[in-house]
């Protein structure tokens, strides 16, 4: 029985959950700021290529 109640309030394993959730939302943002600066950039290069030919 005293097992249980100490696994009952150990916290631990919801810790590590917690600082994956956001390590996750991390990545995804930086995942959608280098898609964004991407695309930009891919903009800026086209439009110089045209102005140089």
């Amino acid at each position: 029985m005293n097992l249980m109640k100490r696994f009952a309030k150990d916290e631990s394993g919801a810790t590590a959950i917690e600082y994956g959730m956001i390590a996750a939302l991390i990545a995804v943002v930086i995942i959608g700021v280098i898609g964004i600066i991407g695309t930009r950039l891919e903009s800026k290069f086209n439009n110089i290529a045209e102005n140089l030919s």
